[in-house]
C-alpha cells in the first residue's frame, strides 16, 4: 500500500509502497477514504510524542472494512466506519464503562501505531471502538469527528455543560476550534471566537458566533469581559499555548468553566494557569481528551439531522503528496478549516 513514511523526526516526509497490514485478533483493516490532517500529527512529528520510527502519522480517519481478524463479533466486510483517535483496550474498568478515551492501555492511530496517512490501517479492539457511519454522512464528514469535532461536541457536552443563553469564548478558529463554535450555536449559546488571522474569523462567523476578536496584542480578556457585562460561562483553548490558555482562562465570569483541548507541550511538562484567578474565582479547568465511541450516536444523529454539519468545516481535499509537504507547516498555517487528505488520489 501507499503510505506517508516518517523515517526521522523534524525531517521531509516521503509517499512510498510499504507491506500492507493484517487484521489482528480482535481487530479489523480499513481501507481509508478520508482522513484529517491535524497539528496533532505535527507534534508527533516534530517528537512531541513518543513515536518508533519508521512511523505513519494520522488519527482521523473513515474508510471501509476490508478485513476482520477473529474474535470480532460486531464488524464485518464492507462495513462504513469511522473511529475515535482514542482506542480502548476494551476490557479495563474506564472501558467497560464508556470511557474508553481515558483508558490506561489505549491505542492511537498516528501515535502508538502506524495511522491513517496511509491506504489502509488497522483498528485495535474493533467491538469496543469502531463506529459505524450512517448512509447519510459522508467519509469526509466522519473523518473529520475522530479528533477535532468530537473533542469538541464532548468539550462543551459532557465536560463543560454548555447551556442555551450562556457565553462561550473560544480561543483559536481552527478545525477543533470552529468545529467548538458549530456545536456551541447549536446548542444555543452565544459564541465569542477569538483568532490571529480575519480568513479564519469570517468562517467563525459564516458558523454561528456572535462576535469575534482578532488576536492582534490587544487585551482579549478586557474585551470578553465589556461584551459579556463580567466574561463568559466558559472558555475553550482550541489552539494549545501559554498566551491562549490564559486569556481563554482571564475571559471567564466568577465560577466560569475553562476547558482545555489544545495540547500544551512544554521541556519538562508542566503548563503555566493562572491559578490565583482560579481560586479567587472559583473556576472550574476541564480536560477534554476525544470521545469514546459509546458517546457517538447522540452526536452522529444531530449530524443526520442536519443540526450540526461537520463537513462544512472541510476548506480542501488534498492527496497523500501534498499532504506530506503540508504537515510540517501546520505550526504556522492558517488554514479557516479543515485539510481532508484521500489516499486514494495519485
Amino acid at each position: 500500500m501507499r503510505a506517508m513514511i516518517m523515517d526521522a523526526l523534524a525531517e521531509p516526509l516521503e509517499v512510498r509502497d510499504v507491506a500492507a497490514p493484517s487484521a489482528p485478533a480482535g481487530g479489523v483493516v480499513v481501507e481509508v477514504f478520508a482522513t484529517g490532517l491535524c497539528k496533532s500529527d505535527w507534534h508527533a512529528w516534530v517528537g512531541h510524542d513518543d513515536v518508533a520510527l519508521p512511523h505513519v502519522p494520522g488519527h482521523e480517519l473513515a474508510g471501509v472494512i476490508v478485513e476482520v481478524g477473529a474474535g470480532v463479533r460486531r464488524w464485518q466486510v464492507g462495513d462504513r466506519v469511522t473511529v475515535p483517535f482514542v482506542m480502548g483496550c476494551g476490557a479495563c474498568e474506564w472501558c467497560l464503562s464508556g470511557d474508553a478515551q481515558v483508558c490506561p492501555d489505549q491505542q492511537q492511530p498516528g501515535f502508538t501505531q502506524w495511522g491513517s496517512f496511509a491506504e489502509r490501517v488497522v483498528l485495535r479492539a474493533a467491538d469496543t471502538n469502531v463506529v459505524r457511519i450512517p448512509d447519510g454522512v459522508s467519509f469526509e464528514a466522519a473523518a473529520a469527528l475522530g479528533c477535532r469535532f468530537a473533542t469538541a461536541y464532548r468539550a462543551l457536552t459532557g465536560r463543560a455543560h454548555v447551556q442555551a443563553g450562556e457565553w462561550i469564548t473560544v480561543a483559536g478558529a481552527g478545525g477543533v476550534g470552529l468545529s467548538a463554535v458549530m456545536i456551541g450555536a447549536a446548542l444555543g449559546a452565544r459564541v465569542i471566537a477569538v483568532d490571529r488571522t480575519p480568513a479564519a474569523l469570517e468562517a467563525a462567523r459564516r458558523l454561528g458566533a456572535e462576535h469575534t476578536l482578532i488576536a492582534d496584542g490587544a487585551d482579549i480578556p478586557a474585551a470578553v469581559h465589556e461584551i459579556t457585562g463580567g466574561g463568559s460561562h466558559v472558555s475553550v483553548d482550541a489552539v494549545g499555548s501559554a498566551q491562549t490558555a490564559r486569556d481563554a482562562v482571564l475571559s471567564l465570569r466568577r465560577r466560569g468553566r475553562h476547558v482545555q483541548i489544545g495540547l500544551l507541550p512544554t521541556a519538562d511538562g508542566m503548563s503555566a494557569m493562572p491559578m490565583a484567578r482560579v481560586i479567587a474565582w472559583e473556576l472550574d479547568l476541564l480536560g477534554s481528551h476525544g470521545m469514546a465511541a459509546a458517546d457517538y450516536p447522540e452526536m452522529l444523529s444531530l449530524i443526520e439531522s442536519g443540526a450540526l454539519r461537520p463537513q462544512e468545516l472541510i476548506e480542501r481535499v488534498v492527496g497523500l503528496g501534498e499532504a506530506a509537504h503540508l504537515l510540517p507547516t501546520m505550526d504556522t498555517a492558517s488554514p479557516a478549516g479543515m485539510t481532508m487528505i484521500d489516499p486514494r488520489r495519485a
